[in-house]
């Protein structure tokens, strides 16, 4: 019978078997993705642009059907295919999807960074979807380059991947001490922080080479961070004739200055 453990129960293929199971399904843990420098991609977009990418992609699992149809694709990439049942047990989505990819984690530092071009800094940014988002809009704008705090949400978090729509691929992701690197000298532009009191970001005239910080929406930006920004810059809230909402979402609040910053 298979009712206490259905993974000892068999029925799987030939490269799925229950230890290589158990090792994907701990990848959806923080703590095996830090002690195996591996992370999971999952769903046809993000999977394509991750193999488009110069990440390296260990193993792709998938449906024979969605194999056969991405052969181009997959010509330099081991492959193996398993069936839905065995998608859905290594999947972290609700939904599982045709496929899976794991790869190793993004090794970006701060020397890869190009500080004569615009860069996105994140400050205690902890929810996986606010993140995902913003690291997806800021690739919508043409900005490859996002700085966050160690205390961000780590972005091969699945959620984070899920929510990027396959930017995680594209834009380099750092994480480091924001203090330390704005006093460092490295900054060529202006350290612009969104604030309440801040100047409209209709009157700001931002250059390339500017810092835009977002802080999370419960703290704002760190006291840490506000003393080095340079210019305070803020959304104005349209016309109310009754009470209002308090602030707005920080992915939304990014990608209105990203808006500002980029045209």
């Amino acid at each position: 019978m298979c009712r206490k453990n259905e993974y000892f129960c068999g029925g799987f293929s030939n490269a799925l078997t229950f230890m290589n199971l158990k090792q994907l399904r701990s990848l959806s843990q923080k703590k095996f993705r830090e002690e195996t420098g591996l992370f999971i991609v999952e769903g046809t977009k993000s999977v394509l642009d991750l193999l488009r990418s110069e990440l390296t992609v260990e193993t792709v699992y998938a449906l024979p059907e969605w194999l056969a149809a991405h052969g181009r694709e997959l010509a330099a990439v081991r492959t193996e295919p398993v069936s839905e049942k065995e998608l859905e047990r290594i999947s972290c989505l609700t939904t599982p999807q045709e496929v899976l990819a794991v790869a190793k984690r993004p090794a970006a530092s701060v020397d890869d960074l190009d500080f004569g071009r615009t860069l996105l800094m994140l400050d205690g940014i902890r929810d996986p979807g606010n993140l995902g988002t913003m690291v997806r809009t800021a690739d919508w704008f043409g900005i490859r380059q996002v700085v966050c705090s160690p205390d961000c949400v780590e972005l091969t978090n699945p959620k984070v991947v899920q929510a990027t729509m396959g930017s995680f691929a594209r834009v380099k992701v750092v994480y480091t001490d924001l203090p330390a690197l704005l006093s460092s000298g490295k900054v060529r532009g202006e350290v612009c922080g969104a604030f309440m009191d801040g100047v409209p970001l209709k009157e700001v005239a931002f250059s390339a080479g500017d810092v835009l910080v977002i802080g999370s929406e419960g703290s704002g930006i760190s006291p840490e961070v506000s003393a080095r920004v340079t210019r305070r810059v803020s959304i104005p809230a349209g016309v109310h004739s009754g009470e209002r909402a308090e602030s707005l979402n920080a992915s939304i609040a990014a990608a209105i200055v990203l808006y500002e910053a980029c045209r």
